[in-house]
């Protein structure tokens, strides 16, 4: 299998998790991502998505800058501050933490947004 093409690039400190099942589909991974984000705060919200198999992203609206894609954008202009990368790649999610539980765990930020 080729590697996925990831904007990994444009995310800093993402939290990698790999999935015993290779291929994921999306429900699976959104499940996954979300398990995995529920260990580090009370009730993550999923505000984006990225799928490095297939490019298909959501949101797609553009929706100010162009030197990123959409659904980072979008993510960043909410307050995403937590990034589940599935299977090298192969899916990206970015949550808003709600709670953090443990004051050990550091936000993600991405790359060139302002803190």
């Amino acid at each position: 299998m080729q590697k996925p093409s990831v904007h990994s690039h444009l995310l800093e400190n993402p939290v990698r998790i790999t999935g015993e099942d290779k291929n994921l589909d999306f429900t699976a991974a959104k499940e996954l991502a979300k398990a995995k984000a529920r260990t580090l705060c009370t009730d993550p919200m999923l505000l984006s998505w990225y799928s490095g198999l297939t490019g298909e992203s959501h949101p797609t609206t553009e929706c100010g800058r162009s030197d990123k894609p959409p659904w980072i954008v979008y993510a960043e202009a909410r307050g995403g501050d937590l990034t589940v990368e599935v299977n090298d790649g192969e899916w990206i999610f970015v949550f808003l933490r709600t709670e953090v539980l443990s004051a050990q765990v550091q936000g993600t930020r991405f790359k060139g947004s302002e803190s």
